[in-house]
């Protein structure tokens, strides 16, 4: 995935709007679906404490669902463009820091065959980080982001190599595994 430029005050703007409408909707649709399957299948009876939990689960449940569709359905429209480019970014960023123990053991070894990648997976894990937390307001770690950074553009300066984001894809963290290293 290629790291793009996003305008911060639209993202948080979408942002907000789809958090609410999400809410909204889901909210809606799980009272209608609760109401629904009670009024089909709850079995009417004097005894006012009848028990429809059952019910309004399925009725969340069913609401849940039926917002996840919708949403899968409206990602590829404009209005979704950043908060879904940042959706994508945070899959990314969460694959290369479960790995991330196994990259740096590589990155501690200059002759390891996969140095390089490592290099380079690191390199965009920071970017990606870094350009996350600018989005997000995070500036008690951006700092450390920072510092982290600089020992791979160092590392990379030293190796006289020039890698940019653009070189990273994910099938590169296929060749880091814990017992590899």
């Amino acid at each position: 995935m290629k790291l793009t430029e996003i305008n911060k005050t639209r993202y948080r703007k979408h942002l907000n709007i789809i958090i609410v409408a999400f809410i909204a909707v889901f909210m809606v649709l799980a009272l209608i679906f609760g109401q629904a399957l009670i009024a089909m299948f709850a079995q009417t009876s004097t005894n006012v404490e009848s028990n429809n939990f059952r019910y309004n689960l399925a009725g969340v449940i069913l609401a849940l669902l039926a917002c996840a569709v919708i949403l899968s359905q409206f990602r590829s429209k404009p209005f979704f463009t950043e908060v879904y480019y940042v959706w994508q970014l945070k899959q990314i960023i969460n694959q290369i820091y479960r790995k991330l123990s196994v990259i740096k053991k590589v990155i501690n070894n200059s002759e390891h065959k996969h140095y390089l990648s490592a290099l380079t997976v690191l390199y965009y894990y920071y970017k990606a980080s870094q350009q996350l937390y600018l989005l997000d307001d995070n500036t008690i770690t951006l700092s450390s982001i920072n510092k982290e950074l600089d020992r791979v553009e160092e590392k990379i300066s030293i190796l006289n190599q020039v890698i940019s984001t653009d070189d990273f894809n994910k099938e590169m963290l296929v060749s880091f595994k814990a017992e590899q290293v």
